[in-house]
């Protein structure tokens, strides 16, 4: 697995002071700077790992993490944790009674951009002929890199408007940082603007062809399907909950994506990326490592199935049989208490696993997100996705007939996430996670930190609904449909491509904004759940407030920096 690491080496320029005047004139020699960095591939390589690591949010505080809280704030999953855990309960009754709940997120969202700027500006001038054997691959390479930054300073910006509405375009390393919110549109315009460079820069390279090196990094077809993404959230989120209904995508610089432009895109990446899907959904999940590797009948349900993880990377995997359909995750690594980095690890796993129960192959975690059981129960049994993304407490088929409901928590339901669960198996040195033992990890507590599964962000599966719902066809409808077993076509229809997507995606991030986009979360929080809270049988009520439009609170911290440059969001 090749995980992105931090090289930055970039460092101050020292000024030096005294009494003779030419030593403030005296050029550094030895330091990098913004004027001299960036003159070598191996500085934009480093620089490049900056803005990925920049999607991993600088703080270990779980509402930095954009997957715990879009999954808290969907109907499919419910607060839970301990009765401590009032943050989690609030994220998903749409409360803040604090000030900076989600400020890690915005700190991340600018670093990433300030990252990605830097390398726009200074890499353009760059000349990198001396490095390689022909301008061609010099050309190849520049295009390549100011791509891959044209693609993150989107990257952020969609991120974050999806949770904060309109965000300050800061668009340069010499812009102001206390330039005011653009609006909704004026950022989306930005967002399609960078992508179509990355994609217009970016060599059309099959990904079956990149080297083991290069995995994690942005290509020309992963952009593709991000400005399918940004179409069809802008659209639905502008026609839906704005009530200014629209067909289009603007771009910075007046223009405009109809769904067409957007279609030829998604056209291209279908027919020329390598992407697939995998044979057996089941197999995308580090559950099914487990089954293949650990020497042991752990998952007596899966046991007929010959399951086989694919692994975190592309078509060679060293742990796994090749995987084809991630097109872009967060790439996290093993955390570590000595230097303060277990956001380094999925925290998604630790939060969302079971709480205080520690099963083979399924280990202990906060208990946070337990699933809404109106999704089991009205999920087809015959869907290897229903149990391939839900477990169920106390079924011995699943392994959890040990399970212990006295020490369950708040909302226990009965049912937890599967697809990003902490995961362990008996090895020579008792039960640990899987990833202690594939990357012999000895750097502290493993419940906490040995979860090394990748967030996939985008997969090929995506793409295809994508292309059915821009285009109103069901050849990418049914295609996702045959690999869970329906071999029989169906019509599109926006109904069924809404069951699709809930079926596919549960607890992937994916459903908060698709309930938002579609101006379905104004119904979808309605009834109340038998649920059991800390041993004592109690209800709970699903919620959401309209008047917020699915934003979140802008920090007050950065309001007050600003001077009341910013606006708080409606209803908060």
């Amino acid at each position: 697995m090749k995980k992105i690491t931090i090289y930055i080496s970039i460092a101050a320029l020292v000024l030096l002071t005294g009494c003779d005047k030419g030593y403030l004139d005296t050029k550094n020699l030895y330091e990098k700077d913004l004027d001299n960095f960036y003159s070598r591939p191996q500085d934009i390589d480093e620089a490049l790992a900056g803005v990925y690591n920049a999607i991993i949010t600088p703080s270990n505080n779980p509402f930095s993490n954009e997957h715990i809280v879009a999954n808290l704030l969907s109907d499919m999953m419910l607060g839970g944790g301990g009765p401590d855990d009032t943050g989690a309960k609030n994220t998903d009754e749409f409360k803040d009674p604090n000030e900076d709940t989600y400020r890690g997120m915005w700190i991340a969202t600018y670093n990433g951009v300030a990252r990605a700027n830097a390398i726009i500006e200074k890499a353009a001038d760059a000349d990198f002929s001396l490095y390689f054997n022909s301008d061609q691959e010099a050309t190849d390479y520049k295009n390549q890199a100011l791509g891959e930054a044209y693609f993150m300073r989107a990257f952020f910006y969609f991120r974050a408007v999806k949770f904060f509405g309109g965000m300050p375009l800061i668009l340069s390393v010499t812009d102001p940082k206390d330039l005011p919110r653009s609006t909704i549109s004026e950022t989306y315009a930005q967002i399609a603007s960078d992508l179509k460079t990355a994609i217009d820069m970016m060599p059309a390279v099959d990904q079956r062809s990149i080297p083991t090196e290069r995995y994690g990094h942005a290509n020309k077809w992963i952009a593709e399907a991000y400005l399918a993404k940004a179409y069809l959230y802008y659209t639905g989120y502008m026609t839906n909950i704005e009530g200014q209904a629209t067909s289009t995508l603007p771009l910075a610089d007046g223009g405009s994506l109809s769904s067409g432009d957007v279609t030829t895109y998604l056209n291209d990446c279908i027919a020329r990326s390598g992407y697939s899907l995998t044979p057996d959904f089941r197999n995308l999940w580090a559950y099914s490592y487990v089954n293949q590797a650990a020497g042991e009948d752990v998952l007596p349900w899966a046991a007929d199935n010959n399951l086989a993880w694919v692994g975190q990377d592309g078509p060679s995997s060293t742990y796994g049989t090749g995987n084809n359909e991630t097109m872009f995750a967060v790439r996290y690594a093993l955390g570590d208490w000595a230097n303060n980095t277990q956001q380094y690890s999925n925290m998604v796993c630790l939060y969302f696993a079971i709480r205080d129960n520690s099963m083979t192959p399924f280990g202990q975690g906060w208990g946070w997100g337990p699933v809404n059981p109106k999704l089991w129960n009205q999920w087809d049994d015959a869907d290897p996705r229903k149990e391939g993304s839900i477990l169920p407490m106390g079924d011995a088929n699943q392994g959890t007939d040990s399970y212990d409901v006295s020490k369950a928590g708040d909302e226990h339901t009965g049912f937890v996430n599967k697809k990003y669960i902490s995961i362990q198996h008996d090895g020579p040195d008792g039960v640990k996670g899987m990833f202690y033992y594939l990357y012999n990890m000895q750097n502290g507590d493993p419940m906490q930190l040995w979860n090394a599964n990748d967030f996939m962000l985008m997969r090929f599966a995506d793409v295809l609904l994508m292309h059915s719902e821009i285009t109103e066809t069901a050849d990418g409808l049914n295609a996702v449909r045959a690999r869970a077993g329906y071999t029989t076509p169906i019509p599109y229809s926006l109904d069924a491509i809404k069951e699709e997507r809930l079926h596919e995606f549960a607890f992937e991030g994916l459903r908060w904004f698709d309930l938002v986009r579609w101006g379905d979360v104004d119904t979808a929080f309605t009834g109340s759940i038998p649920v059991n809270n800390s041993g004592i049988d109690g209800t709970y009520q699903t919620t959401y407030r309209p008047e917020t439009k699915g934003l979140l609170p802008i920090p007050e911290t950065e309001i007050r920096l600003l001077n009341g440059v910013y606006s708080q969001n409606p209803g908060w």
